[in-house]
């Protein structure tokens, strides 16, 4: 049976040029850049709960990373290091190394993309589990944060929501989707695209920003919550798939789109007056940048449908510890 130390020699240890000591010793050693601040973050994906236990292994690998991309994308934070923790289930580890394999592949091409260095982690039995921790560096003062959204902002959000949630309600059969449909919708779910450099590019624009992780409704809420306003969203105006157009207004689908989770896009707001930079910047990074509401005075989320009733949901977005 492979070893522990097997497995890190011979699927995660690559070079580290821009740490000052990666693996192989009890801990890194990394050097900031000057006029930089750390922004770190750590994202746990279990098998049974986050993804299906015969998931493919190489998307495992760059969804594994993107996820945790995604928040450097959130913050407008340079990703640079990451470190990797995995539980592996002993069949994996005694018998399938083109598991290991697969998941390194897929892991390191995401990560050679962004140019983003495995400098530590762990490995253990038992449960197929994977949590990464990424390390970022953003201008001091200059990180986009949740907090600063202002009455009078805009609210935007990047690329269409829902098809992630929408892939999922397929394979797990609650909704049937045609050939075409899934395949055009699983991407979304199993190798999300992370929005960094859109994120570094809204520093100096976006008054707040979040990743849409949990669902839209969630994570605008967070915004709202952090920034004491309150928002007024219009369902109509979020961009979507034309697999998702095709199943609205279901009920399903409407739960897809505003509270599906997995989407991995950007939700921002921005004042009034950068409406024309913002669109700009949509055409030059070839990225969807779409206005669907407003922030106001006040607490609370208001969805208006397409006629401009009010619309309401009882799950607002995904809670892990939701029975």
């Amino acid at each position: 049976m492979i070893s522990e130390f097997d497995i890190i020699y011979r699927y995660f240890t690559r070079p580290s040029p821009a740490a000052v000591l990666g693996i192989g010793d009890d801990a890194a050693l990394i050097k900031p850049t000057t006029g930089m601040e750390l922004a770190v973050s750590t994202d746990m994906l279990l098998s049974g709960q986050h993804f299906f236990a015969d998931a493919d292994p190489r998307k495992l690998g760059h969804k594994s990373l993107a996820v945790n991309l995604s928040d450097m994308a959130a913050m407008g934070a340079r990703p640079r290091w990451a470190t990797l923790a995995l539980a592996l289930p002993e069949a994996i580890v005694r018998a399938d190394e083109k598991w290991l394999e697969a998941f390194a592949d897929g892991f390191f091409g995401l990560a050679h993309t962004h140019q983003v260095e495995l400098i530590g982690g762990d490995t253990t039995c038992g449960p197929l589990n994977i949590c990464v921790t990424i390390i970022g560096e953003v201008a001091k003062g200059k990180a986009l944060r949740r907090s600063g959204a202002r009455s009078g902002d805009d609210i935007w959000i990047s690329g269409h929501l829902g098809d992630a949630a929408l892939a999922l309600a397929h394979e797990q059969r609650r909704i049937v989707l045609e050939p075409g449909e899934i395949a055009a919708c699983l991407p979304a779910l199993d190798t999300p695209t992370a929005r960094v450099q859109l994120g570094q590019r809204l520093i100096g624009l976006a008054s707040s920003a979040i990743d849409i992780s949990d669902g839209l409704l969630a994570d605008l809420g967070h915004i709202l919550k952090s920034s004491k306003v309150a928002a007024v969203i219009r369902m109509n105006e979020i961009n979507c798939s034309t697999a998702m157009k095709k199943h609205l207004p279901q009920p399903l689908a409407i739960k897809c789109l505003l509270a599906g989770g997995d989407d991995y896009e950007l939700c921002f707001t921005a004042p009034k007056s950068k409406c024309g930079k913002i669109q700009t910047l949509s055409r030059e990074l070839e990225i969807p940048l779409t206005r669907i509401g407003r922030i106001g005075e006040g607490e609370g989320l208001a969805v208006l449908d397409a006629e401009g009733k009010l619309l309401t949901l009882e799950t607002k977005g995904y809670d892990h510890f939701r029975i």
